[in-house]
């Protein structure tokens, strides 16, 4: 016959289901708390670097779209044609939960780094477990990192300045960005921006954004994957590129998992991506000591737990 769960085991997989169903209740109104705060005028009262973050980056997107339609129409003064309409078109691109949600993620994802950085000593930049990756024999894999090293690098730069390239949006992105700004230009859409459009679409190649290439490192370590998460050896970057990848998740939401309200959803993740109920609990306080880890997750399999995060999406954060 087979074996039924303990009664300790089942009220400990109950309390963690409960604690992962608040934590998403939470993450859901991240969305519309976001849209609020970027679109008040006086936003004075929220200070909080994250909200700062979120709108340099939707500002940075639309003064390199406005710049692309003055080059397009052969204006000498690009900078003061962004400068103008700048402010304008970032505003219509705060209405986009999915961008919001983008770059409310790479925001979190750079405190994590810095975080990390100033507590234990890991580079934003060159992690341990990169470095090794690009002395490995596979030569496939060790360009792979070395591309991605680079990109985390552009990342770096970009996230102290507060920007977000064009060329760095997952390509969903980039188009639906392209359809705000079509749709913000109205019936006055000139031939100008109808060029800009198309050399911004022939220029942008999705494989080489960083999220794309971190991807690539984690799918060519193959089942050595599970290296990556490890946090003090992995870095931030590649440490949520293969929870994602590994668990079936979104990028956005292995990233929001990592905060400390959400100890449920990343222990799960982990799980999900392969990893023992020890070296969970290890990742869960590195990333927050103050952390309870739950318990019950040795009662979970990966299929199991990979079937109760499908349950319980962030639908608001997508």
């Amino acid at each position: 016959m087979p074996e039924t769960a303990s009664p300790k085991v089942v009220s400990d997989q109950d309390a963690l289901r409960e604690a992962l169903e608040a934590g998403t209740a939470a993450l859901v109104r991240i969305a519309p708390i976001l849209s609020h705060l970027l679109s008040t005028p006086d936003h004075s009262l929220f200070s909080d670097e994250i909200v700062a973050r979120i709108r340099g980056m939707c500002q940075h997107l639309a003064w390199q779209v406005l710049r692309a339609q003055a080059e397009a129409a052969g204006q000498a003064g690009r900078e003061a044609f962004a400068e103008r309409h700048g402010a304008a078109l970032a505003e219509h691109f705060f209405g986009s939960p999915a961008l919001l949600a983008h770059c409310h993620a790479l925001a979190i994802e750079w405190q994590l780094t810095e975080k990390l950085e100033v507590q234990y000593g890991i580079d934003p930049v060159l992690s341990p477990l990169v470095q090794e990756l690009l002395a490995d024999q596979d030569s496939s894999l060790a360009s792979a990192a070395m591309a991605s090293l680079t990109a985390q690098a552009r990342f770096a730069q970009s996230q102290r300045r507060m920007e977000l390239p064009l060329s760095e949006l997952p390509g969903d992105l980039f188009h639906d960005l392209l359809m705000g700004w079509r749709a913000y230009a109205g019936q006055v859409r000139s031939d100008a921006m109808i060029r800009a459009e198309a050399k911004l679409r022939e220029a942008f190649d999705e494989g080489a954004t960083r999220i794309s290439l971190m991807a690539r490192v984690v799918t060519a370590m193959g089942s050595d994957g599970l290296r990556a998460l490890d946090i003090d050896r992995a870095g931030t970057a590649l440490f949520v590129s293969a929870l994602a990848i590994r668990s079936g998740q979104s990028r956005v939401d292995a990233i929001l998992s990592t905060n400390h309200r959400q100890t449920a959803r990343l222990s799960l993740g982990l799980r999900a991506a392969g990893l023992d109920s020890t070296d969970i609990e290890r990742q869960v306080l590195r990333l927050d000591p103050q952390a309870n880890p739950p318990r019950g997750m040795a009662g979970f399999t990966v299929e199991e737990a990979r079937r109760l995060l499908t349950e319980t999406p962030i639908s608001g954060t997508e």
